[in-house]
């Protein structure tokens, strides 16, 4: 069982991802106690300077950037460091040198620290979580992946635009790999309590399941082609995944994490699924008994996620003989 400690959470990673978690974090009152790391120190210190000529207007508490030491005593190592994809380069190619990336981080982390949940945001996220329990050596439920806890927020919010409603009425999931297999579970929807398809038969509404599936899958590559990158919507769903693991709350969210026991043939690969998330980490996934096809889908994900994790740890590997 983890020790109860303050609400100490180090960032790795100052880029525009891992600064807006660390100001998310500030403002949502999560921590007091937030820790920027960075191998560019002087965009770190940046950053810490910035939000710390700030906090006159806010609360006191402390923001710093460290080191790796400075893990010792934290409740969340968040891992948000590594290299964005370059023009030319392929997913595999980038998957095989943030692997090299978040070994080491793991690595280092566990020097001073095995008392913490590790929170995996950086791309990509499935196949880096799994590295990370690997490196870390820490149990499956310590180590958890952002997943599709973004992909499901754009789910609800694109359904509640269609069907004018309030989001927070709005349960649905997107469960599996964070990327081109995930899969929408529509048997699981409801809205304000009643099904999706009785929902659409009391208020004459018509659905058009794939074109929505399609904007939730494609989202985040539209706003990169508006702006570049994506780091609000992914600093919001990491600081619920924050609050859930230092308030106990358990909360059901869809996080990544290994599959050490099978689950509905499903194992050994890092995946997105409804989990209970505690302080102690993730303490139990949730069946929801969906469709038979959608089982299919989310074990063609996980076997497609476990064939690239496959070949992005090939490196590891090939440099420890």
């Amino acid at each position: 069982m983890r020790t109860k400690a303050k609400d100490k959470i180090v960032v790795i990673g100052s880029g525009n991802v891992g600064v807006t978690i660390a100001y998310t974090l500030m403002l949502k009152r999560l921590s007091s106690d937030i820790v920027l790391i960075d191998v560019d120190e002087g965009r770190a210190e940046g950053n810490v300077l910035d939000m710390n000529h700030g906090i006159a207007f806010f609360r006191q508490l402390s923001i710093k950037r460290g080191t790796y030491e400075d893990c010792k005593d934290a409740s969340i190592v968040i891992v948000t460091a590594g290299i964005a994809r370059k023009p030319g380069q392929t997913r595999l190619e980038l998957a095989q040198t943030n692997v090299k990336i978040m070994y080491d981080i793991a690595k280092q982390i566990t020097q001073y620290n095995k008392d913490m949940i590790i929170l995996v945001v950086s791309n990509p996220v499935d196949v880096l979580t799994y590295v990370a329990r690997k490196a870390s050596g820490l149990p499956a439920a310590q180590v958890i992946g952002s997943g599709t806890m973004l992909d499901t927020s754009r789910f609800r919010y694109l359904l509640s635009k269609h069907f004018d409603t309030d989001i927070r009425d709005i349960n649905a999931y997107i469960l599996g790999e964070h990327g081109d297999t995930q899969v929408p579970i529509w048997s699981s929807i409801t809205i304000a309590g009643e099904r999706i398809d009785e929902y659409c038969k009391d208020f004459n509404k018509v659905l058009d399941r794939q074109a929505i599936f399609e904007k939730t899958r494609d989202a985040g590559a539209e706003v990169i082609s508006l702006k570049g990158a994506t780091f609000y919507g992914v600093s919001m769903s990491v600081a619920r995944v924050v609050a859930s693991i230092l308030e106990d709350e358990h909360t059901v969210l869809p996080v990544s994490h290994v599959l050490d026991e099978d689950y509905h043939g499903i194992s050994d690969v890092a995946i997105s699924l409804p989990c209970i998330v505690t302080y102690e980490g993730v303490k139990q996934v949730i069946d929801l008994h969906i469709t038979p096809e959608e089982m299919e889908e989310l074990r063609h994900s996980a076997k497609t996620m476990k064939s690239f994790l496959d070949k992005s740890i090939e490196i590891l590997e090939e440099e420890a003989k």
